[in-house]
């Protein structure tokens, strides 16, 4: 992997191939049951990690479950933010998937910690669209 470009790998045979996003998995545990079953504040805490990372938003959808858990997400121009909670479990999932290189998903990903209050978090980091076009991939965000 060319650590200099973050948008780009690698093949066997040194071939560069053009990655599309980043789609971070995260899994949060013991989290403050009563914020993750507040749906305004989980949204306020999405939007905030949205305009963290630096992406774009474009729309917010989420619904409150009874008798717990809250579930939403937020579509950015580069993708998406979404997050469903179980306050009985004190766990929470998050998928962040985002387009070209200006996101930072783990800004976001650590201010979602941070405000759940939760004491352990999983993530699970992947690169998609990994692409041979032999040509860098046009109509997405660079980073300046």
């Amino acid at each position: 992997m060319n650590t200099e470009d973050t948008d780009k790998e690698f093949d066997k045979k040194g071939i560069t191939l053009n990655v599309l996003g980043k789609h971070s998995i995260a899994e949060y545990y013991d989290c403050d049951r009563e914020i993750i079953n507040d749906q305004d504040l989980i949204e306020k805490l999405m939007i905030e990690a949205v305009e963290i990372s630096g992406a774009t938003l474009v729309k917010t959808v989420f619904h409150k479950f009874s008798p717990h858990g809250v579930t939403g997400i937020v579509v950015v121009a580069e993708s998406h933010f979404a997050i469903h909670t179980w306050p009985e479990y004190g766990y929470c999932a998050v998928d962040i998937f985002t387009c070209g290189d200006v996101i930072d998903n783990r800004l976001a990903l650590d201010h979602i910690k941070k405000q759940l209050c939760a004491k352990s978090v999983s993530v699970l980091e992947m690169k998609r669209g990994i692409l041979d076009t032999g040509e860098d991939i046009r109509y997405k965000p660079l980073s300046a």
